[in-house]
């Protein structure tokens, strides 16, 4: 009955501890979870505000599929005020998350026989996506003497003629990893003379703690042209259920067939939310996005140190995002299990690192209160004492 391309989809492989963490607290066990991948802090008043009066204003029929005009001039100066990147209105859509960013532009562009190279640790749609889309997923290998990030010499080994993209994702989910202008301009030049296409995940662009962010596409000409810049405002902004994304790409045929394939699935993005994002993306929001980055740097401080201080495990500090990779391989090669023993025995709920392609870590997200941090790293110390003695 189900099509072979649905079947190749797997449910994530966290549902198994999400499940067990949902029936143990109905058993009325004290359970702390560290493995939301969403800010625990409010939408700003002033978008809310926007929000409300784009409702009361009747804003609420539909739109170009693409975005209205001010949306897309909001997203283009954005992209040029702190990016240094220029796109026209027809070189930008706007999509219902950049999770549908991703899965238009992959639906467009990708097809049986293509490989994507995707830098592992990976975000667990990226390989998923693209195995839907009939291509074939080319992993590299990254782990903390890499910190976490892929080598000039390692892309170009993995350059086939089949290559089609490469996935980048900086600031990274799960690790945190930033690329620097200087590691993006290198591994542009291994792809100069290809027809490689850089699909560019900045979602965690606005939470850096340590260095400053560069745009992939604005490191030479040739990344420019050859890039996809794929963003939004989830993470930064707090914005998780609005469900705000956006493409922009020099090769505006890419974003004219992903707009085709839009008008005949969703449409436009919701019109309230286009609305509200504008002032996400002009400044307005500003001080709230650095008051949240400040209170996601001091967990990550202390996070960090406090890991660092038990026995058995490790865990390099990230530049930016909201997550730490913890390092297991003393304790256990087996992160699904640890994992799920941590919930049963300490009811500390975090993700497999399996489940990002590389086994021997778990991911702890740092986006919820100091306290419960403090506490739930208390429980994972505790756990991982009597797994060594």
């Amino acid at each position: 009955m189900l099509t072979d391309r649905v079947n190749i989809l797997s449910e994530s492989i966290t549902i198994a501890i999400s499940t067990l963490a949902q029936e143990l607290k109905a058993q009325g066990k004290n359970i702390l979870s560290f493995s939301a991948g969403e800010p625990d802090f409010d939408t700003p008043q002033v978008i809310k505000d926007a929000a409300i009066k784009a409702i009361n204003d009747g804003f609420t029929k539909y739109t170009a599929v693409d975005g209205i005009p001010e949306l897309k001039a909001a997203i283009a100066l954005k992209l040029k005020r702190d990016n240094g990147l220029d796109y026209k209105p027809n070189q930008i859509i706007s999509n219902n998350g950049a999770k549908h960013s991703l899965y238009n532009l992959f639906a467009c562009t990708i097809q049986a026989g293509d490989e994507v190279i995707i830098p592992a640790p990976y975000w667990v749609t990226y390989p998923e996506l693209v195995m839907y889309c009939g291509g074939s997923v080319v992993e590299i290998m990254t782990d903390d003497e890499s910190g976490f990030k892929i080598t000039p010499e390692q892309l170009k080994a993995a350059l086939t003629p089949k290559t089609k993209m490469l996935i980048l994702t900086s600031p990274s989910n799960p690790t945190g990893a930033v690329y620097s202008r200087e590691e993006l301009t290198a591994l542009g030049k291994v792809l100069e003379g290809t027809n490689v296409i850089v699909a560019s995940d900045e979602m965690y662009e606005k939470l850096i703690y340590d260095g400053e962010f560069t745009s992939a596409a604005a490191v030479s000409e040739d990344m420019y042209q050859r890039t996809i810049t794929i963003n939004g405002l989830s993470k930064s902004v707090a914005m998780t259920g609005w469900r705000f994304g956006y493409m922009a790409a020099a090769n505006t045929e890419i974003i004219q067939a992903t707009k085709k394939l839009q008008s005949q699935s969703t449409s436009n993005i919701n019109s309230i939310t286009q609305k509200a994002a504008i002032v996400g993306l002009n400044g307005e929001a500003d001080a709230d996005i650095e008051a949240m980055r400040v209170q996601f740097k001091a967990r990550r401080d202390e996070a960090v140190k406090l890991f660092n201080e038990i026995d058995g495990l490790s865990v390099l500090s990230p530049a930016g995002a909201f997550y730490l990779f913890v390092n297991i391989k003393a304790v256990s090669n087996d992160s699904m299990q640890f994992c799920k023993e941590l919930l049963e025995e300490q009811g500390i709920a975090v993700v497999p690192g399996v489940g990002f392609g590389s086994e021997g870590y778990f991911r702890f997200s740092f986006a919820t209160d100091i306290e419960s941090i403090r506490e739930g790293i208390k429980r994972i110390a505790t756990f991982v004492a009597t797994k060594k003695s």
